[in-house]
C-alpha cells in the first residue's frame, strides 16, 4: 500500500470518496422518487374557470394586508399574513385561491405561494378576515405584505 505525505493510504482515500459519491447519488435518487410521487398541484387538477368565473374575480377585493411574526413552542419563527376579502358581487363564492407574491428590495419575486382564505362560502356583500401562516420566509424578502391577486374561484 502506498501512503501519501500524511500517512493515509491511497486506496482508503478512494474508498472514502466513492462512499461520499454513493451517498450523494442515493440522496438524489430518493429526492427524484419523492418528487415523482408527490400529488400534483391543485392548479393542475382543478377544472378550468368559465368566462363568468374569470369576470367575477374582479368582484373580489383583498384589503388590510399586514404581516406579523411569532415564535412557536419549538423556538421557530412563524410569519403570518392577515387580511380581509370582500365579495362585491352578487353571487356567493364557495372557494377562492389567491396568489401571493413576496418581493425583495429590488421588487423581484422571491416567493410565490397560493393561499385559500375561505373556509366557508363568502356571501355577496360580506367581508371576512383571514390569516395565512408561513413556516419559512426567504432571507431577502423585503418584510412587506405580498402582492395578492385572486386567481381562481368556485361558486
Amino acid at each position: 500500500m502506498s501512503r501519501n505525505d500524511r500517512g493515509v493510504s491511497t486506496p482508503i482515500i478512494i474508498v472514502i470518496v466513492l462512499a461520499v459519491l454513493a451517498a450523494l447519488l442515493a440522496v438524489w435518487v430518493l429526492e427524484q422518487h419523492h418528487a415523482a410521487s408527490r400529488p400534483t398541484s391543485l392548479r393542475a387538477t382543478r377544472p378550468p374557470m368559465s368566462a363568468e368565473q374569470k369576470a367575477y374575480l374582479s368582484s373580489l377585493s383583498l384589503s388590510d394586508l399586514r404581516m406579523s411574526a411569532a415564535v412557536n413552542y419549538l423556538g421557530d419563527t412563524v410569519t403570518y399574513l392577515d387580511g380581509s376579502v370582500t365579495n362585491n358581487g352578487a353571487k356567493p363564492v364557495r372557494s377562492l385561491e389567491v396568489e401571493l407574491s413576496f418581493v425583495d428590495i429590488l421588487n423581484q419575486v422571491v416567493l410565490r405561494e397560493d393561499a385559500h382564505p375561505l373556509s366557508t362560502s363568502l356571501q355577496p356583500g360580506e367581508t371576512r378576515a383571514f390569516r395565512v401562516s408561513f413556516d419559512h420566509m426567504p432571507v431577502d424578502w423585503n418584510q412587506a405584505p405580498p402582492n395578492a391577486k385572486a386567481v381562481y374561484l368556485e361558486f
